[in-house]
């Protein structure tokens, strides 16, 4: 299966220049480039990629959070996954971009390997979260609910086992399925799913989502701030 990509950014030179990684690999292809979040979601509709590979800021009053947002809020784009580029992984639309749905985000310096797994990562489900960032991200801004939103009340947990909560903790700290797995003395399948089973419970479209809605709900608390 060859996976389908949508480049959103206003600079010509990295678009172009992540286009030539990506072409150049057996598995994916650009379908469409877009300079701009209203062109980025118009072009999404028309070719509904696997993938939205997103800047997070781009000029015009629908920027990338507000395209990254609509495209996730969309039931006839719940297909498409959302990596978002950013130069700041502590960025506050980050936080907003994960709330919203989008399933990860990468820097900009980010390497060729790094870029592609990224894309196959998040392509397959998964979810990307800079484990240096991710600390800072649910501290600041993921426990709380975003402008105009709410906190992920307990009792929405109320459905899943009590295996399915300790994965989904063991989620929310960034560990893989195979550490899980150790951890728990299951097996990565087996986390698979039952990560998989918590999700479509909470109606989470991958493993960011669900961590937002670990620390939402109080299942997992922040740590407190270091002195």
């Amino acid at each position: 299966m060859t996976l389908r990509v949508l480049l959103a950014d206003d600079q010509a030179l990295l678009r172009a220049t992540f286009s030539t990684l990506i072409d150049s690999c057996d598995d994916m292809e650009v379908v469409a480039e877009a300079t701009d979040g209203e062109e980025a979601l118009e072009l999404t509709r028309t070719h509904l990629p696997d993938l939205a590979l997103m800047d997070i800021r781009m000029p015009g009053t629908d920027d990338g959070l507000a395209a990254a947002s609509r495209i996730c809020a969309d039931p006839e784009l719940a297909a498409t996954r959302v990596l978002i580029l950013t130069t700041s992984e502590t960025d506050e639309y980050v936080a907003e971009a994960l709330r919203a749905g989008a399933s990860g985000f990468l820097g900009k310096d980010v390497g060729v390997d790094e870029l592609l797994g990224a894309i196959r990562t998040v392509v397959a489900g998964d979810s990307l979260l800079s484990p240096s960032a991710t600390r800072a991200l649910i501290t600041r801004f993921l426990a709380t609910p975003g402008p105009g939103g709410h906190l992920t009340p307990p009792e929405s947990l109320a459905s899943l086992t009590s295996r399915e909560r300790e994965v989904m903790v063991l989620v929310a700290e960034g560990k893989s399925n195979a550490e899980i797995a150790e951890a728990l003395g299951d097996s990565p399948p087996g986390v698979r799913t039952h990560v998989r089973s918590a999700m479509t419970k909470l109606d989470a479209r991958d493993r960011a989502q669900l961590v937002v809605i670990a620390y939402q709900s109080g299942l997992v608390r922040p740590a407190p701030p270091l002195c």
